[in-house]
């Protein structure tokens, strides 16, 4: 039997000390790096269109049975009242003290039947509830491909996405998409294959995410790919794909709220131990709950509805009233990047290694954000955007600090060092950024939901 969270915990000796030492790796997506340049595959999706696969790096829970909807209103924070079939949204969880444990999106697939996709951490959370609750549901679960053991996945989804991505499809099936609106869902034909497809955007611009059985993957790609050359079709690969949130400014991977708090003692013992993740970056507490985040936090205020029960509700309420940051992009001073950057030309330590596009190097990033020595805020995902010239972190401010062109300061490296694979012998320094919108594309800002 593999080992526990709870006993993985227990035999370092504190949850911080588990997370901060962990093996596990960083955000990884398991497909193709680049077809050509991440830079050129950056801008695509901005400029023409861009092709994505999506089919290995989430993980699905296929929930089904007659108590399925109300699992996930009892663990959503979200509304249900009009939840429909062939209709998506995104699922945010609480736990019991009104802490954030992650979000998913979530496919109403037909009655009684769902399919929550995104990290695994909110997903865990449902289907302990699930299991433990007394609820009549099945589970049916499809990891990602690095979990996977060498199978297949159960379903291909292929993202496309930027302003031709509407006359793109069109031309694949023949006729004009069906009016959908955001995150609703349509089903059409590709060259004999019945199609799912969800509208959605991807760092603001227009798209579809398409998406059916395994068996027929070849067949829908193939004909992107072959109507593709006319639009300007571009392949994208992960190394492109990993820095799309940085631009519609969607954090990945909040640290979970799982490790204190009603019932997650048995969690953590439900848990397995490769599923706690890892925890990088300069902000240090010894105490878990310190690193732990409200939907408020990082913009999920809107999908929050007190119009039902769910876990966590009296808490968050209470958190409500007295939300203290706000979700912001950080402009990273091209200078200091660059001279952390030039301390692996010199004698000495240098810097914590900067990688691009993406320079996370912790499945939960946490630095820290200084005005004068003072901390107000978290940093999060990190890297390079190619459509804006700029590096950015998305970041948890206090509100004090928020108004766009604030100067701030990040602390870039772990002090003292800890023993994750990604994680050289590195010296910690600040690098200056600037407060900006979230998302700090204006496209973005200005179109993502308008529909």
């Amino acid at each position: 039997m593999s080992e526990s969270a709870a006993q993985a915990i227990s035999r370092v000796g504190s949850v911080v000390a588990a997370l901060r030492n962990s093996t596990a790796k960083p955000a990884i997506f398991p497909v193709t790096p680049e077809f050509t340049n991440w830079r050129s595959e950056q801008r695509a999706w901005r400029d023409s269109v861009a092709l994505l696969d999506q089919s290995h790096h989430m993980t699905d829970l296929f929930i089904s049975g007659p108590d399925a909807l109300k699992l996930l209103s009892d663990t959503g924070v979200n509304s249900f009242a009009n939840f429909r079939v062939d209709e998506a949204k995104q699922f945010v969880g609480v736990n019991h003290e009104g802490y954030l444990i992650g979000d998913a999106v979530l496919f109403y697939l037909d009655e009684n039947s769902f399919d929550l996709v995104g990290w695994y951490m909110v997903l865990d959370w449902v289907q302990f509830i699930g299991e433990t609750g007394g609820y009549d549901v099945t589970f049916e679960r499809d990891a990602n491909s690095l979990m996977r053991n060498g199978e297949d996945p159960k379903l291909y989804r292929y993202e496309i996405q930027g302003p031709r991505a509407l006359a793109l499809v069109e031309k694949i099936i023949g006729h004009e998409v069906p009016p959908t609106k955001f995150f609703g869902m349509a089903t059409f034909e590709i060259d004999g294959v019945t199609v799912r497809s969800l509208r959605h955007g991807m760092a603001g611009q227009p798209g579809f995410e398409l998406f059916g059985p395994w068996n027929e993957r070849l067949t829908v790609r193939e004909a992107i790919v072959r109507n593709g050359e006319e639009f300007g079709l571009v392949l994208a690969g992960s190394r492109a794909y990993s820095t799309a949130n940085l631009e519609s400014a969607w954090v990945p991977s909040p640290i979970p709220a799982v490790f204190t708090g009603k019932q997650t003692e048995e969690y953590l013992a439900w848990l397995p131990a490769e599923r706690i993740g890892s925890l990088a970056g300069s902000y240090s507490a010894d105490n878990i709950e310190n690193y732990y985040l409200t939907p408020y936090d990082i913009g999920y205020g809107r999908v929050v509805a007190f119009d039902h029960d769910f876990i966590g509700r009296e808490a968050l309420e209470q958190r409500e009233k007295v939300q203290n940051r706000q979700k912001v992009t950080l402009v990273w001073q091209p200078e200091d990047v660059a001279a952390a950057q030039r301390t692996l030309y010199e004698p000495g330590v240098p810097a914590k290694f900067i990688e691009f596009p993406k320079a996370r190097y912790g499945l939960y990033q946490m630095d820290r954000v200084v005005v004068d020595g003072t901390d107000v805020g978290i940093s999060h995902d990190v890297g390079y955007i190619s459509n804006e010239h700029a590096f950015v972190s998305l970041a948890s401010i206090d509100l004090d600090y928020a108004a766009p062109g604030t100067e701030v300061v990040v602390v870039w490296g772990e002090q003292p060092n800890s023993t994750k694979p990604a994680v050289e012998e590195h010296r910690q320094i600040g690098i200056r950024a600037t407060v900006e919108p979230a998302p700090y594309s204006a496209f973005a800002r200005e179109n993502y939901r308008k529909n």
